[in-house]
């Protein structure tokens, strides 16, 4: 099927309210044309050189999320590009992207990635960061981000059982900080969660964002999105 044909059943079974981030990463940029023609402006990348070469070539009104690990030396270079942050994994980055922004005098919206999956190597904060950091009021000192809420990455395996009680704790996290108003709800509403092998699984355990990439464009590599 064509990347048009692909988009059009993957919409048909996502409902109103759930973004859909098209994970374009190690795509060209035809590709992505292809999918921005079918309709798409969302898309996710996981390595800032290329958020940063596609959004050179390609249409002005897409908006870029980037979905993989930010080493801090690269956030001034992602930043006049990026719509969205999902991987903000320590208190570091988001210092050190609240104080780029205002050098670049602009307002960042970023999510909070949390570790709920059962691998070492994936990154973000655990749910005792995440929460203290979301309760403890020191978040009203970043003039530079705004954090729209969660990201999550389930662990890599056939048991669904498990990815599901993943989601299941992230949205638990999510949905606290609402109902507690640790945060404006207005603001923290995105809960980015789900790829293509378990993105329906995501929307039943109250993802508001999902990160799908092969559904689409075909088969390449994992990451924060696939």
């Amino acid at each position: 099927m064509s990347i048009q044909e692909n988009l059009s059943r993957l919409r048909a079974t996502i409902p109103a309210g759930v973004t859909l981030v098209a994970v374009s990463k190690t795509w060209p940029a035809e590709a992505v044309l292809q999918a921005y023609d079918a309709g798409q402006r969302v898309f996710g990348e996981n390595r800032v050189q290329e958020l940063v070469a596609k959004a050179a070539d390609l249409p002005g009104d897409i908006q870029w999320h980037l979905i993989g690990h930010l080493q801090r030396n690269k956030v001034r270079q992602v930043l006049p590009h990026v719509a969205l942050i999902h991987s903000i994994d320590s208190t570091e980055l988001l210092e050190r992207v609240d104080r780029e922004a205002g050098q670049l005098g602009r307002r960042v919206d970023v999510l909070l990635q949390v570790h709920i999956a059962q691998e070492e190597a994936k990154t973000g904060f655990s749910y005792p960061e995440a929460e203290a950091l979301l309760q403890g009021g020191q978040l009203a000192g970043y003039r530079n981000v705004t954090v729209r809420g969660l990201m999550g990455v389930a662990t890599f395996t056939d048991n669904m059982a498990q990815v599901k009680a993943e989601f299941e704790g992230l949205h638990a996290l999510y949905a606290k900080v609402r109902e507690a108003g640790w945060l404006n709800p207005s603001e923290f509403n995105v809960l980015s969660m789900g790829m293509s092998g378990d993105y329906q699984l995501a929307i039943a355990c109250g993802a508001t964002m999902v990160r799908v990439g092969s559904l689409i464009f075909g088969h390449r590599d994992y990451g924060a999105g696939a």
